[in-house]
């Protein structure tokens, strides 16, 4: 990616919908929004990338179930930042939770699921 097009921290880069009942909500959206979608496999079921008509991604809608287990169902935004531990130190440290840790080494698209101390949920993606 070029200097001139890589995405800067602090930027919203997605947002995820986990919820019950996902083939619902889905088409739920592809019909009020316009949203076309494409499988995304996770092991034994598919949650759903959610795209604009001309095929560009926009959103994902996936099961409460897997690594999604136990997150809320709301709409997660996810914000790009420089260095994704330091980031989920400093919010620990202010009273934050994390509730999903990166998977693995942290490179770049790693991702963890933070709390506010209040209870707003997001994402942090590395860049």
């Amino acid at each position: 990616m070029t200097e001139e097009f890589k995405i800067q921290p602090g930027s919203i880069i997605s947002a995820d919908l986990t919820v019950h009942h996902a083939e619902g909500v889905r088409d739920f959206y592809k019909e009020v929004i316009g949203w076309q979608h494409s499988d995304f496999r996770m092991g034994d079921y598919d949650d759903y990338m959610m795209n604009t008509p001309d095929g560009n991604p926009a959103a994902g809608i996936c099961h409460q179930a897997g690594v999604n287990r136990g997150l809320p169902q709301l709409w997660i935004v996810y914000f790009a930042v420089a260095d994704l531990k330091k980031s989920l130190e400093m919010c620990q440290n202010r009273g934050g939770i994390v509730h999903r840790q990166p998977e693995g080494a942290i490179t770049s698209g790693s991702y963890a699921i933070i709390e506010y101390p209040a209870g707003a949920f997001c994402g942090l993606s590395q860049t």
